[in-house]
């Protein structure tokens, strides 16, 4: 059963991503991650969230973060809509 973020896959739009990882990142970083929106929360973490074309693209930005050697905390596709919105 497809779900909605799914259907726009198959229509070659890029899916959004929020990924977090625990420290804060810079916003000078924020070139090398390709515009991705960097978020500082408050208890620590940072929030990267933005369109990412394909797997391999998302597999490229866990690379990154993993040479900066950030532990990784969660990586959640998110309606378009949801992008914007700071939990």
């Amino acid at each position: 059963m497809a779900d909605s973020l799914t259907s726009k896959a198959d229509h070659g739009q890029a899916m959004v991503y929020r990924s977090k990882f625990k420290g804060h990142l810079g916003c000078q970083w924020t070139d090398w991650f390709d515009g991705l929106t960097i978020t500082l929360e408050e208890d620590g973490d940072t929030l990267l969230t933005g369109p990412v074309v394909d797997q391999a693209a998302l597999h490229g930005l866990l690379k990154k973060v993993r040479d900066l050697g950030m532990p990784l905390l969660s990586v959640n596709r998110v309606k378009p809509s949801q992008a914007d919105v700071k939990r």
